[in-house]
């Protein structure tokens, strides 16, 4: 039985095209929920979730070591605007950012 996810989180992942086998970047992954949800999802796939805060990854990973041994999920600390796909690795299928808070000189910006 997977872990019980908030309703909020699992509305947004079943709206979210999924394919069995698929590739998927989730941008801000925050703590992995979502992540972890979607490499469920789509099976075989792979899902690397990208954040900024070394905190986040960190928390991520320490909940996602089931998901992690398979090879089907990996997390990297990075922020989007300096992330550059390997030009050995195949394009993503689907990317997508579930909620993203940016910083600004003025302040946030949601």
């Amino acid at each position: 039985m997977a872990p019980r996810i908030s309703n909020r989180i699992a509305s947004f992942v079943d709206a979210l095209p999924l394919a069995p086998g698929q590739r998927v970047l989730e941008i801000g992954c925050g703590p992995g929920v979502a992540a972890r949800e979607v490499s469920r999802r789509v099976g075989s796939g792979f899902v690397l979730a990208i954040d900024r805060s070394a905190k986040a990854i960190e928390s991520a990973m320490a909940g996602s070591s089931t998901e992690i041994a398979t090879g089907r999920l990996r997390f990297l600390q990075a922020a989007i605007e300096d992330f550059e796909l390997p030009p050995d690795e195949a394009p993503f299928d689907l990317a997508f950012a579930m909620a993203l808070l940016h910083k600004s000189c003025e302040g946030f910006i949601l």
